[in-house]
């Protein structure tokens, strides 16, 4: 049985070791760190029966003070043997309702490597995300990136 929660102080080492497994781009402790301390509620992990971190997403607000507060998710990784499983769309969802209810973000972004036709499918076709700009060589491989963005609704959505 898979458990999502908020992620916690002690999940971060669990959670780097998922980023190393699945994602190119790798973060220093700190980073996560500096998200589970200044961001709380954003951070999700999804759980296996043995406290084994599976999935997270690690996400944030925007810190420059701007007319429209919104979030911007850092990171989402799931350990290939629980992919299919709807995990990535529950983290995602419960990291973006919280920017809505907790920080009223009115958008969230996120970047998403050009040639990963998985997670594009996901942001767009399931999550509602729009290709908003592409930032060429965003990556540290110099791959492209889109820059990626939803707009939250008026209202809460139900689904979510």
């Amino acid at each position: 049985m898979i458990t999502i929660r908020r992620a916690r102080c002690d999940d971060l080492l669990k959670m780097q070791q998922a980023n190393l497994l699945c994602l190119p781009e790798n973060y220093q402790f700190k980073y996560y760190l500096y998200h589970i301390l200044t961001w709380p509620q954003l951070s999700q992990v999804a759980i296996d029966s043995k406290s084994n971190v599976v999935g997270y997403v690690l996400a944030k607000m925007d810190e420059e003070e701007t007319t429209y507060p919104h979030g911007h998710v850092t990171s989402l990784a799931i350990l290939r043997s629980y992919r299919r499983l709807g995990l990535a769309t529950n983290l995602m969802k419960l990291s973006q309702k919280t920017m809505r209810e907790v920080y009223n973000a009115q958008y969230c972004l996120l970047h998403v490597r050009k040639g990963n036709k998985a997670a594009l499918k996901l942001y767009q076709n399931t999550l509602g995300f729009k290709i908003h700009s592409v930032e060429l060589k965003y990556y540290a491989d110099g791959e492209d990136a889109y820059c990626m963005k939803k707009v939250f609704g008026q209202t809460k959505e139900k689904s979510d």
